[in-house]
């Protein structure tokens, strides 16, 4: 696998394009996304209850046939709790892009995300699909103007884009996401999008997007908050003309792997990226009994607010950790739990047999002063692990929430 430049538009037969159509006061706003022939799509979608218009209608979407050409995205607003005129905007919001496009309305998906509860300004979206479609272009810029448009409190635009070779056929994967605040595991206020032009069986793109999406969007946390609006989506229009992966070969396990480089990168920006974040925390935990346990406690761990505000003040509060440890959903034994901080400034033991080790605070504090923090756990019940991302929470979280309509 070799990472290249690139993002949304890098694989064959996928043009994108961003603008600002006026949803929001100054920056882009609407994107869209158009392969030329026709796509396989996978999805997962938020576990909230409360599911926005978008959500609702590609859910319906995949289920009923798994393919299609488009995605229009719009930032700004969230076109969620707008009861059936939100659902008539969405579904307008479609037919418009493929009126436009001269595709079936069943082959475009649809994303928002931004403000809950306010209608989407349809003469604005009308006006900004007709400006966008002409727009559309397969160039590296193209793919950029996309990334920039879905952001909302995002700090910076997020993308990546791999190759692979499956039986001498050159595969390529793009993608880009957004996703900043009302982040939690079990997918978050992001959205993410993915490209690739292998040809693979619909039922393998759906098995391979929520295997990778359980360890990489799935084990992300900035606030605790679970959105309305999240999704992956996935499109495959099969143009790198590689025999088709409809196996769990080799090359299947190959672009699964490539895949979940995405996906974790994606997440891992995501987190980085977090409302008022100044430090990336990564939990790993190993030695589980099996990789439920060990999931569980390193979202546990990145979910505490307590552990995250001890990671922003760079004080090594192991207590806190021990105790998000103690009240996630699954069993283990704290007289044999290890416990580490590590950074680029060095690696320290802070936690043995389940009780403190007398280290350095001075030393410690040192070590958690990098911008980029691993907290390491280990128990003694087993060879599975996992691991969690997540980010310190600071004073501008709040300032930021405290007036995010206004």
């Amino acid at each position: 696998m070799k990472v290249i430049d690139g993002g949304i538009t890098t694989a064959n037969g996928f043009s994108a394009a961003g603008i600002y159509c006026g949803i929001k006061k100054k920056r882009k706003d609407l994107a869209l996304i158009f392969s030329s022939k026709n796509a396989n799509m996978a999805g997962t979608f938020t576990i909230n209850n409360v599911k926005a218009a978008p959500v609702l209608w590609n859910e319906k979407l995949i289920k009923e046939d798994g393919e299609g050409q488009a995605i229009i995205i719009n930032s700004g607003v969230a076109n969620a709790c707008t009861g059936h005129e939100g659902i008539e905007n969405n579904k307008n919001m479609a037919t418009m892009v493929a009126n436009a496009l001269a595709i079936d309305v069943n082959k475009v998906y649809v994303a928002s995300t931004g403000v809950i509860g306010k209608q989407l300004p349809m003469d604005v979206i009308g006006n900004g699909i007709k400006d966008i479609v002409p727009k559309l272009a397969s160039d590296i810029g193209s793919g950029v103007d996309a990334a920039e448009a879905i952001m909302t409190t995002d700090t910076f635009k997020k993308e990546i884009a791999v190759e692979i070779f499956i039986k001498g056929a050159k595969v390529k994967i793009g993608s880009i996401s957004k996703g900043s605040g009302m982040i939690h595991p079990n997918m978050a206020t992001m959205l993410a999008f993915i490209t690739t032009d292998c040809n693979i069986s619909k039922d393998l793109l759906k098995e391979a997007l929520k295997e990778s999406v359980q360890d990489s969007y799935n084990m992300i946390s900035v606030d605790g908050d679970t959105s309305t609006n999240d999704m992956v989506l996935i499109m495959a229009n099969g143009m790198a003309d590689n025999a088709i992966i409809d196996t769990k070969d080799d090359d299947y396990y190959k672009f699964l792997d490539a895949l979940n480089y995405i996906n974790i990168h994606l997440a891992k920006s995501v987190a980085a990226d977090g409302e008022g974040a100044t430090k990336l925390l990564e939990v790993n935990v190993e030695g589980a009994k099996d990789k439920q346990q060990a999931a569980s406690l390193a979202k546990s761990v990145v979910g505490s607010s307590l552990v995250k505000t001890a990671v922003h003040g760079e004080d090594a509060n192991w207590g806190r950790i021990i105790c998000a440890m103690g009240y996630a959903d699954t069993i283990f034994n704290p007289d044999e739990v290890k416990v580490y901080f590590e950074t680029a400034r060095g690696n320290i033991k802070i936690v043995e047999n389940g009780m403190g080790t007398g280290y350095s605070e001075e030393e410690a504090t040192e070590i958690l002063g990098d911008k980029y923090i691993k907290l390491n756990i280990f128990l003694q019940e087993g060879r599975e692990k996992a691991t969690a991302w997540g980010c310190d929470l600071s004073y501008d979280y709040v300032k930021i929430n405290a007036d995010y309509r206004t």
